[in-house]
């Protein structure tokens, strides 16, 4: 979501591209008896043309991002109820690759404590978490060295003058499409990998949270500015707050979003007092 937000667009289709490709790995391997490497596979190369057909809409056929990406949205929804209506579920008899990839732990080697009974437990972390990370330093390296990373930053912060310094602004803006579909299949995986099961319902709203997370990090909605890292720690702030709400169990389960609305309410102004203050040092 980052990396479309810094070209000045937007991608509101994430959330129901994940709910599709966990259905996708759930009949995939269950009716279509599909190994999971294979499917997962095709999950990424969906999530590839998902991504090229949006961009040519938006950069070729100069359609708005928010209605292509709202069409798109519709469609991978829809398409999600189409391959089933059904919760599916993952199980060891489905594939037994997929659920041991679930069930895997990497235990850590420090922050043990000593539970009720006596015995020592040791934090541990999943494979989704070690792939997330791992995403986050390459489009972290990606966006700083990079002349594509450059040319997102360009373009958002001015088309014309982009197009000026002969950056291709159109290629540039379906990279970036592409690039966040294709992200967004291997969320879909870890997605997966966390709750094991699929349905038409699953990841609802969950294009707002990435949204949110990019402009609390300090991703500009006009583009040109941001980082992942800061979206990095906004996911983090916005877990946090579920966190505590959740484990609170006083407060009402509507709070979470509450309070991320008046932090994204925050930044937004806060964001808007330093461009006022930008151009008026200008």
């Amino acid at each position: 979501m980052s990396c479309v937000m810094l070209t000045g667009g937007i991608d509101i289709s994430v959330g129901s591209l994940v709910a599709l490709d966990c259905m996708l790995l759930a009949y995939g391997m269950g009716e279509w008896k599909i190994n999971a490497w294979l499917m997962c596979l095709i999950v990424l190369v969906v999530g590839l043309v998902f991504g090229l057909v949006q961009g040519f809409c938006v950069d070729h056929l100069r359609i708005q991002p928010f209605i292509v990406t709202m069409a798109g949205m519709f469609f991978a929804r829809g398409m999600t109820a189409v391959i089933s209506t059904n919760q599916l579920s993952i199980t060891q008899d489905v594939s037994e690759t997929f659920y041991n990839w679930a069930n895997y732990r990497i235990y850590l080697p420090f922050g043990g404590v000593v539970n009720k009974s006596g015995k020592m437990v040791m934090p541990y972390i999943r494979i989704g978490v070690v792939v997330a990370l791992l995403v986050l330093v390459v489009i972290f390296l990606v966006l700083r060295y990079t002349r594509f990373g450059r040319s997102l930053y360009a373009v958002g912060g001015s088309e014309q003058s982009a197009a000026m310094m002969g950056l291709d602004v159109k290629r540039t803006r379906l990279k970036a499409h592409v690039l966040c579909s294709f992200l967004c299949s291997i969320g879909g995986i870890c997605y997966c990998l966390n709750t094991t099961s699929a349905s038409v319902s699953q990841a609802t709203g969950m294009e707002m949270d990435a949204i949110a997370s990019s402009v609390i990090g300090g991703t500009l909605l006009t583009g040109g500015v941001g980082n992942v890292i800061g979206s990095f720690f906004g996911v983090l702030i916005n877990g946090t707050i579920s966190t505590i709400v959740k484990a609170n169990g006083k407060l009402a389960s509507s709070w979470p979003n509450i309070l991320t609305a008046a932090l994204l309410c925050f930044f937004i102004v806060l964001q808007s007092v330093f461009a006022h203050i930008k151009e008026k040092n200008k």
